[in-house]
């Protein structure tokens, strides 16, 4: 007669959707205390279980904190199970079919080559380094196909930010996100209702400032923008991601679309395509240069995504001539059917100030504006080396320009309107512009 073991694990609501998966990749990105840990090695020991002579490996970011984090875990589930052989000096456990759970820890990433895995997952995952999988893991699990779980919570935008991008909407991965209001949400129980308890002492270690607003939404609400430290942004777009107001936002033909440029070649030329509705605006769309565009390709950009427009500004550099032509930006765009507003030249950080009011009601277009949101989160306050401080003046870099477009829409805002416009025709007119 087959005997039945009960392993002491209850798992959460979102654990389930671990536990059903059916692909090789799976991603999680968790608020702390979520009950990662206990659910992956769990996950790993039951298919150690189902598979004889079969070997799964749990990585953190060290030994030390494979054995602090999890070894106590690994040998309280695996307790119950007859014949079990937990190898202390080893971190393994050996079950009687002859499969193996390994604890492993990433500092030397070459010692780990050369293993046949089932499959495994890697704790921590911002922690660990890049090469770990696409260099080592991905080649011990091809002989049998194995799957791995990356888990963890965000810590800035790196390696753990850039595959849980690419694993959204891809059948070929799971992906889970999930913040403590989820799991408020969701789950129930005396570990719930202490992490209630904590989040709401959190919150008052921020009011007295010994705990910052970006790592408490790093943790709690698993913001990958809160964690880059001196960024203008990370608690606005925190909060709109909490007020779901992240999403698709379709363009609604029954008003106007009106552009905000950032002028320059190439990266340094963006645009923001906003409509306004009542008291909200919206970002619908974005689009920045990629190589030696100039204004003639943007205008072509323009052209064909054949939005109803509205108004366009632009900088009062538009009006600088260029060496080429010998004339203004702003006349050049006049000839192919788009006249300018200037937009009033602000303080950059008065530009700042209106930039962080607009996010309180703007709606973003997850897709469209998937570039934007990126960059936007990466802008941040330059870093005096010498006195060990941020100061208030904004590091030049990349990220300036789809910051820039920010800027200047929330200083025009207030004149994107839906009322009839009418523009001398073209030299060569387009309905769409």
């Amino acid at each position: 007669m087959a005997r039945i073991i009960t392993i002491p694990y209850k798992p959460r609501n979102w654990a389930k959707i671990l536990h059903d998966s059916v692909n090789r990749w799976i991603i999680m990105v968790l608020h702390r205390r979520a009950g990662k840990t206990t659910a992956v090695l769990n996950h790993l020991q039951r298919d150690a279980l189902k598979v004889p002579k079969s070997l799964y490996a749990y990585i953190a970011p060290t030994y030390k904190q494979a054995k602090r984090i999890a070894w106590d875990i690994a040998k309280t589930i695996s307790r119950p199970i007859p014949g079990v052989e937990p190898n202390e000096a080893e971190l393994t456990i050996k079950y009687p079919n002859g499969s193996k759970l390994m604890l492993l820890g990433s500092e030397n990433v070459d010692a780990l080559r050369g293993m046949g895995l089932w499959g495994g997952g890697q704790d921590e995952a911002p922690q660990h380094p890049p090469n770990l999988f696409s260099e080592i893991i991905s080649k011990c699990l091809a002989d049998h196909l194995g799957y791995w779980i990356f888990f963890g919570t965000p810590k800035g935008k790196g390696y753990f930010y850039d595959i849980y991008k690419k694993a959204l909407g891809d059948e070929n991965w799971t992906t889970i996100y999930k913040t403590i209001d989820d799991s408020l949400k969701e789950e129930s129980g005396e570990t719930i209702d202490n992490l209630k308890q904590a989040l709401e002492d959190d919150r008052r270690l921020v009011q007295q400032d010994l705990m910052t607003k970006d790592e408490f939404n790093q943790e709690w609400y698993c913001s990958f923008e809160a964690a880059i430290k001196g960024a203008y942004y990370s608690e606005q777009l925190a909060e709109m991601r909490q007020a779901g107001r992240i999403k698709v936002v379709p363009y609604d033909k029954e008003l106007k679309v009106h552009t905000v440029w950032d002028l320059g070649v190439g990266q340094a030329l963006g645009i923001g395509f906003y409509q306004k509705c009542m008291n909200e605006a919206q970002m619908i769309d974005y689009w920045e240069g990629e190589g030696n565009e100039g204004i003639y390709e943007a205008i072509k950009v323009l052209q064909d995504k054949k939005y109803i427009y509205g108004k366009h500004f632009a900088p009062h550099d538009i009006r600088a001539k260029e060496i080429s032509t010998g004339q203004t930006r702003l006349d050049f765009a006049k000839k192919h059917g788009i006249k300018f507003e200037i937009i009033p030249n602000l303080w950059v950080d008065d530009g700042i100030n209106r930039g962080k009011l607009l996010f309180a009601h703007l709606w973003v277009d997850a897709q469209k504006c998937e570039k934007w949101l990126d960059i936007i989160s990466q802008y941040k306050r330059e870093y005096d080396d010498d006195k060990k401080m941020f100061v208030e003046k904004p590091y030049h870099d990349f990220t300036s320009h789809a910051a820039d477009v920010h800027r200047y829409a929330a200083i025009v805002e207030n004149k994107m309107t839906n009322e009839e416009i009418y523009y001398p025709q073209p030299d060569k007119p387009n309905p769409a512009i």
